[in-house]
């Protein structure tokens, strides 16, 4: 959730613009008894009470000694200041010590000053308000990483963490004049940034103007280097850690000291997810290693949780039910919705009511890393704001025939939702004009929350009026209240009907409500009781039927609870996550015939009518619908008519399947694989009862992804007494791909495995380091090994590479193929080919599979090394390298990283 950083607060809302001309106002101080600051860690905390900032339109400026300088949402970003607001004016600013405009001494004393500005429309006043704070905070790690809400910020020690001075072969970029941050206000003598490459990981580089104008923020402390970045830049990233998707940004800093030319490589990775809901719970899920931050080995040292940027102990987060664990991968934060430190929010998508809840969790983590004892605090300011919530507010109708009046109850809604008007059956009354007339009073809580309770007597002409019987005269009121979600100003409305009789009968009535799994039926008697049937569907309502449903009776009225499955409720639609059922309920008086009540409640439910497993087996869930009463769950098929349900009644069939069998078509899009089936009507097998019956058809599909890629980090070891950069990390992929033939030219492609091989047959593999023309680089086969399984560690298993040699125990010996430079081969020792005689396993003389799987180990060496152990068996010459012991593997230098890859499934033919 991204912040604009000019607010209307209230109930006006706007953004202000730099430079936006304003007229004349007269400007006035006033004290700040409503305003709190507050110090925490590296950030100073500015919070306003709503009663200072409600109706008003806030404009915030940095203090730079005499000047004032206006934020805009970009500088604000660029600089390190933030902002979060509620809907009802309680504001809270956040300011990082090492922001532009705060005056810095020595990095532990930090003098922080804004002016806030309120204007309010229809007035020529402007509030300003001046606050300064002095902060001191000296517990800085060697390395900073604060996410906050609109802005990535990475704060370094300049005597630590991969400093090196420019060697000779930077002397010759270096301009004299380097550009000084004068923007910034900081002290550049004895540091200056030269200039900045982003890594996207393609490396772009800018100058340290361009930086700015980019919108990055770039400056040196007395001890740090300091950059930041706004969130969804050019220059920025997206990576998944741990199924949390991450914004990253990498950047390499190139700036001056007295001693030369330094560089430093920062890098920030932020969470943008990672949030489920769930049960009145959330769960904020953060990567337990965040492995783009991570070159080794790390020990946690610390580990908190917060809310709104200040620390909790143990003893706050348990009084709030608040908890902080982890898992194998993750540390987990979990919320209770509706805990004191957040807030209730209305909304009306699509006309109707919804709440959302919104909190601001902190984690703060403190690591070193176990192989340079450099330390690292990484913070993250993350709001959450839960999906919206359906809101049923009670209608509870109160009238009392006898009185002559209707009056009708409904509630709760929050304080943020304002009745706007009332639909009678003669026109629309506003909320004003109800008041004038009478029929309306809102009633408040003290947490805000309200009701609405209406009055409306029985004879004025709002109410609806006719005589059934002579003796019976039936008063009828339909309503549709109109609200407005205030401040956004969205409409919502509820319409519902009362009615009642004089003088001999009042009708029963009934109310209905849903649940995810269940129809709540409340029947309201009569004023001559319980003297009518009820019809549930198309059945009546029994003693033995009442128990099935649980029905209570409470001597006014009597309650039912119908599962949406249950035969008395109607399908009208359904699709791959939900099902839209109807029950209709029918009140009757069984002497005369006559019909007292009907009522008609129709619900969305959730229900997963597919589900796809990583075992290449689909399920699938067709639904009888009341569009086609004449289906009979169990003649449905798949496209394979001989692929029925394994289990059907008279509503649901269920089907479970391979993705290869039953008629399953597949397509490739890009690395995933789609598989679909229909689900249709055995025509054959099917008795037509009219010639226009709609056709039943129910398309179901499942995508797997097929490709991955993983990444390698690799350094290359400098030459002895020659200072250089370091060696950054990027990404490698190594490919195993099946040849046509001994000529290397044409490749199986996805589409045609599994590959049909005779026994026998020769299997030509290459093996290839793709997007490399490194020289100083070789890849080599240290193992392959062919499975029955797709599994690698699968048994049973025949070793055809051992240690980087064919193995001398096989009959049909693996050959080593030579491998030349042409159009497609730029560097041959990137590239390993061979081949091995296709066999299959047997166990007493019988075959166990047709299909076997090639796996290989890759490990790709310095050439620098220069330890001997880099090079592939040469089957031409015999030659073999050290073989480990049984049982231990064979040790290889640091500069060699290994790669695991794997083919198949070959199919064998056993022709001879």
């Amino acid at each position: 959730m991204k912040i604009h950083f000019s607010f209307v607060l209230g109930i006006l809302m706007a953004v202000v613009v730099a430079g936006q001309a304003k007229p004349h106002r007269k400007t006035h101080s006033q004290p700040n008894a409503d305003i709190k600051s507050d110090c925490a860690g590296s950030h100073m905390t500015l919070t306003l009470d709503e009663v200072l900032a409600v109706g008003n339109q806030l404009e915030i400026e940095a203090t730079n000694g005499s000047e004032h300088i206006f934020l805009t949402p970009g500088l604000a970003a660029k600089c390190g200041y933030s902002m979060e607001s509620d809907p009802w004016g309680n504001t809270r600013i956040y300011t990082s010590l090492m922001g532009c405009y705060v005056d810095n001494t020595d990095d532990t004393f930090f003098n922080i000053g804004l002016r806030l500005k309120m204007y309010s429309d229809g007035t020529s006043d402007v509030v300003t308000r001046d606050v300064t704070k002095t902060c001191s905070y000296s517990a800085w790690a060697s390395q900073e990483i604060v996410c906050d809400r609109n802005y990535m910020e990475i704060s370094n020690d300049l005597g630590e963490r991969d400093a090196s001075p420019h060697t000779k072969g930077h002397a010759g970029n270096i301009k004299d004049d380097l550009t000084n941050n004068a923007m910034l206000k900081v002290n550049d003598t004895a540091y200056g940034i030269w200039k900045m490459t982003f890594y996207t990981p393609e490396p772009t580089v800018m100058m340290l103007d361009e930086v700015h104008e980019a919108g990055y923020g770039a400056m040196t402390s007395p001890n740090r280097l300091v950059v930041r970045s706004p969130y969804n830049t050019a220059q920025t990233y997206s990576e998944d850690v741990a199924g949390v998707p991450m914004e990253v940004v990498k950047v390499g800093t190139y700036f001056t000291t007295p001693q030369g030319l330094r560089i430093v490589d920062l890098m920030a990775a932020c969470p943008t997810g990672g949030v489920t809901v769930n049960d009145g719970t959330i769960s904020w899920n953060i990567p337990r290693y965040i492995t783009p931050l991570l070159t080794g080995r790390v020990k946690i040292l610390e580990m908190h949780m917060g809310i709104n940027g200040k620390r909790l102990d143990k003893a706050q987060m348990a009084s709030r039910g608040y908890t902080l664990s982890s898992t194998e991968y993750h540390l987990v934060i979990e919320l209770p919705i509706g805990s004191p430190d957040g807030y209730f929010k209305s909304h009306a998508p699509d006309y109707q009511y919804h709440l959302s809840y919104t909190v601001e969790p902190m984690l703060e983590l403190l690591w070193i890393a176990k192989d340079t004892q450099s330390d690292t605090r990484y913070k993250v300011l993350f709001p959450i704001t839960t999906p919206l919530m359906p809101w049923y507010p009670d209608i509870a109708d109160e009238t009392i025939p006898e009185e002559g009046v209707f009056k009708v109850k409904f509630g709760t809604l929050l304080h943020d939702v304002n009745l706007v008007n009332i639909t009678f059956s003669t026109g629309v009354l506003s909320a004003a004009e109800c008041n004038a007339k009478g029929f309306l009073q809102e009633q408040k809580y003290s947490n805000g929350s309200k009701v609405y309770l209406l009055q409306v007597p029985f004879s004025d002409d709002v109410v609806l009026k006719h005589n059934p019987e002579p003796l019976l005269t039936a008063y009828f009121l339909p309503l549709s209240y109109g609200f407005m979600v205030m401040p956004e100003e969205t409409p919502f409305s509820y319409s519902l009907a009362v009615d009642a009789s004089l003088n001999d009968v009042v009708l029963p009535s009934v109310f209905g409500t849903c649940d995810d799994a269940t129809f709540f039926i409340t029947v309201k008697y009569g004023s001559q009781g319980r003297n009518f049937e009820t019809m549930l569907g198309t059945r009546m309502l029994t003693p033995e039927l009442g128990r099935v449903y649980g029905q209570t009776e409470h001597g006014t009225h009597l309650r039912l609870s119908l599962p949406y499955t249950s035969l008395d409720v109607a399908f009208e639609l359904f699709d791959t996550s939900s099902v839209k059922a109807r029950l209709d309920v029918l009140l009757w008086e069984p002497i005369n015939n006559w019909s007292l009540s009907e009522f008609s409640l129709a619900c969305n439910f959730p229900l997963t009518t597919t589900k796809c497993y990583s075992n290449g087996t689909m399920t699938a869930l067709s639904v009888k619908v009341e569009s086609v009463p004449n289906l009979v769950p169990h003649q449905l098929t798949l496209r394979d008519k001989s692929c029925k349900p394994y289990f059907s009644d008279d509503r649901f069939a269920h089907f479970s399947f391979n993705v290869n069998a039953c008629g399953t078509s597949r397509v490739f899009f890009g690395n995933y694989l789609l598989y679909e089936n229909d689900i249709s009507l055995d025509y054959s097998a099917k008795a037509f009862t009219s010639p226009v019956e709609p056709d039943f058809r129910h398309t179901v599909s499942c995508y797997y992804l097929v490709n991955d890629m993983a990444t390698l980090e690799f350094d290359n070891k400098p030459l002895v007494n020659i200072p250089s950069a370091e060696i950054g990390t990027g990404q490698l992929m190594v490919e195993m791909r099946l040849a046509l033939d001994e000529s290397y030219e044409l490749f199986y492609q996805a589409q045609d495995y599994p590959v049909q091989k005779f026994l026998r047959q020769p299997a030509y593999f290459e093996v290839a380091l793709l997007h490399s023309a490194n020289p100083q680089l070789e890849l080599i086969l240290d193992n392959c090994w062919a499975t029955l399984q797709e599994e690698r560690t699968s048994l049973p298993r025949w070793d055809i590479i051992v240690d980087g040699c064919e193995n001398l125990e096989d009959r049909y010996i693996t050959i080593f193929h030579p491998v030349v430079s042409d159009q497609r081969v730029v560097v041959p020792a990137l590239f390993k080919r061979f081949s091995v005689k296709v066999f299959s396993f047997v166990k007493d003389k019988e075959v166990l599979q047709d299909e076997i799987y090639v796996h290989c180990d890759a490990v790709i060496c310095d050439l620098n090394a220069g330890n001997g152990v880099c090079s592939q068996c040469r089957g031409s010459t015999g030659v073999r390298q050290p073989v480990a012991a049984k049982g231990q593997r064979l040790q290889r230098s640091t500069t060699l990283h290994e790669w695991q890859i794997s083919s198949g499934p070959v199919r064998i033919n056993f022709l001879k």
